[in-house]
């Protein structure tokens, strides 16, 4: 579970703030996750990801005091922006990311449920599944839906994925949960945080890709 452990979130201080340089810091590390899914299908969501941490790095990199939290950053841009918020910027750079958040960590809480296809108990493809029409569905048009649907035919065996999470160490599948479950507490936490933030703010758009 090295992927996860070695980069875990912080926690969250009671006012549920998220500070942004240590929240890129981990998220940083996650793109790789997608590639523990095997398929090159994934790769869009990867890049997706990556370009988004790099538009709100360069945000903050800007004025690393002004943008100190992600909270600053989207009530400073909806100043700067004004009726083009929260459309623009940053903002909308981490509305997307969130939702790749979303997307892992119902996948992993998924897996560390227990979930699973009793007739096929070695796939992935109900955990994914799962995760996809919770997190991403909705803001995909039927073209990405069917590409979707054609990644999820290419996911890898469960042990597979696990012992690519564990970068190929020799780790229990028992053990391997229960690093998941340590890596979610405060994953989770942050990422219903920054939803909440949106909801707060009047931040979420609904439009599809």
């Amino acid at each position: 579970m090295a992927l996860l452990l070695d980069h875990q979130f912080a926690q969250l201080p009671n006012t549920n703030e998220v500070t942004t340089k240590e929240f890129l810091d981990s998220v940083s590390y996650l793109p790789p996750f997608f590639d523990c899914l095997g398929s090159k299908v994934f790769a869009p969501i990867k890049a997706d990801i990556n370009g988004n941490i790099t538009k709100i790095r360069a945000v903050y990199d800007s004025d690393p005091a002004k943008y100190e939290t992600l909270q600053k950053i989207l009530e400073v841009e909806k100043g700067i922006y004004g009726s083009e918020w929260p459309k623009a910027g940053a903002t909308l750079a981490l509305m997307w990311l969130k939702r790749g958040l979303r997307f892992i960590q119902i996948l992993l809480q998924s897996l560390a449920d227990g979930e699973r296809d009793e007739n096929n108990p070695n796939l992935i493809r109900v955990n994914i599944t799962k995760a996809y029409d919770q997190a991403l569905k909705r803001y995909h048009g039927w073209i990405v839906q069917k590409v979707f649907k054609a990644a999820l035919l290419a996911a890898p065996y469960r042990s597979d994925f696990l012992k690519a999470l564990s970068k190929g160490q020799e780790v229990t599948e028992e053990d391997c949960l229960a690093n998941i479950r340590q890596f979610l507490v405060n994953f989770t936490a942050t990422v219903d945080a920054i939803y909440a933030m949106y909801t707060v703010m009047n931040a979420e758009l609904d439009y599809t890709v």
